[in-house]
């Protein structure tokens, strides 16, 4: 065995092992062509932000939200092509993603805007006071 150099196979291109992070690991997905949205999501006074990534997509068409029992779903299909000189990519899927509103948030008012790429969705959780209450002993 001396002598003889062992070769290891090749590395994907960076393009290629992007694409395959960003439509996930084989076998992880129970559901075949579901893919996730990457999100951020924060609570500041007295409304609860959802900031989605979805590039290239239609928010008119390709875009459904909505929420059952404070379970906000986020529903988007893409179908994008990328032309280069030598390089032609399209990138499909279906993508979802559900969360779990805050306590109280009032789902049924909530908004949604598409701008470069990110969708924000806004939902009011109104403030409650847990202010502390004195409860008054009655002598019998």
């Amino acid at each position: 065995m001396s002598g003889m150099v062992e070769r290891l196979p090749a590395w994907p291109a960076l393009p290629e092992l992007f694409g395959w992070v960003e439509a996930g690991l084989p076998g992880v997905h129970t559901v075949p062509g579901l893919h996730g949205i990457r999100i951020e999501e924060h609570l500041a006074d007295g409304t609860y932000v959802l900031r989605a990534e979805l590039p290239g997509i239609d928010p008119s068409k390709d875009v459904e939200i909505s929420v059952t029992d404070d379970v906000l779903t986020l529903r988007a299909e893409r179908n994008e092509e990328t032309t280069e000189k030598r390089h032609t990519e399209f990138r499909y899927g279906t993508f979802a993603r559900s969360v779990r509103l805050p306590a109280g948030a009032k789902g049924d008012e909530a908004t949604a805007e598409y701008k470069d790429g990110v969708l924000t969705i806004t939902v009011p959780v109104p403030q409650t006071k847990t202010g502390t209450r004195t409860i008054p002993v009655r002598h019998v």
